[in-house]
């Protein structure tokens, strides 16, 4: 049957596509965290601080508890979001590049 197009039809036999089949899961399943340590790395930079709260009990009397509600700031030191995201990267590369 002649190519409509005019040109060389290319065409994949099922052989070769099994094999890669059986590659690209293992793929993404290295390349996935490497996105999220990405994702982690940019958050870090572009948010560092997080507030959050905190009960802490400060009396009990009997079946009565007083408790306290503390608002507090957690910071995300550059130094952690930058070799977070330098990590996703290098995962994200080489896992790309890795062989079966």
């Amino acid at each position: 049957m002649p190519n409509r197009r005019g040109g060389v039809s290319v065409g994949f036999s099922n052989s070769n596509r099994r094999g890669c089949d059986s590659f690209w899961p293992m793929k993404r399943f290295v390349i996935l965290p490497g996105v999220i340590l990405l994702v982690f790395g940019v958050i870090g930079l572009v948010h560092p601080s997080f507030n959050y709260h905190q009960q802490e009990e400060v009396a009990k009397f009997g079946p009565i508890k007083a408790t306290v509600d503390e608002e507090k700031t957690a910071q995300i030191p550059a130094a952690v979001s930058i070799t977070l995201l330098i990590a996703g990267i290098m995962v994200v590369v080489f896992g790309s590049r890795m062989k079966q």
